[in-house]
């Protein structure tokens, strides 16, 4: 019996050490994007309220997206040298060595002033820290129907735009 117990305890530990290691994912590697970094922009035909603005990270691409009650398909999506204020013109502080203005064609307010997006803090409308790409998402104001957000990134990198039903999404990539 104790023969046995030993040529099946050898069998296994034999299997063990042949049998394959599966290999855990390697991590993706980016390849370059075609998306470039000229300004994007797409003329409105419909318009809806901000209700939102959000943050996410990709394996490539960081990502911002604007959240409306309906249909919004207008906006302005490009590098500056500086970030101004709706109405005032005034400058948006913003970390980074890019500095993209993101302006849609929809207001964050209703028909009677009310506000439809609110935020506790206008230099700070996401936390971003720890992303690869973006350092800041700050108000830049809503004003005679269109809304402005500065969002400093690490650099002057390639970026794409486009629209779902009730979101406008820009994607900032890791790499050229």
């Amino acid at each position: 019996m104790l023969r046995k117990v030993a040529v099946l305890l050898a069998a296994v530990t034999a299997f063990a050490v042949v049998a394959p290691v599966t290999a855990s994912a390697a991590p993706v590697a980016c390849t370059p994007v075609d998306w470039g970094s000229g300004a994007k922009y797409a003329s409105q035909t419909t318009t809806a309220l901000l209700t939102n603005i959000r943050a996410g990270r990709q394996e490539c691409y960081d990502r911002l997206v604007f959240d409306f009650t309906g249909t919004n398909d207008g906006y302005t999506v490009q590098y500056v040298p500086e970030v101004t204020h709706e109405g005032s013109g005034k400058p948006v502080p913003l970390r980074g060595g890019g500095k993209l203005q993101i302006t849609v064609n929809s207001p964050a307010y209703d028909q009677d002033g009310n506000p439809t997006y609110t935020y506790p803090n206008g230099s700070e409308l996401v936390d971003v820290t720890g992303y690869q790409t973006f350092r800041q998402v700050a108000w830049a104001g809503s004003f005679e129907g269109q809304t402005t957000v500065g969002l400093g990134v690490r650099a002057l990198l390639p970026f794409r735009v486009f629209t779902l039903s009730n979101r406008v999404v820009v994607d900032v990539a890791h790499v050229w």
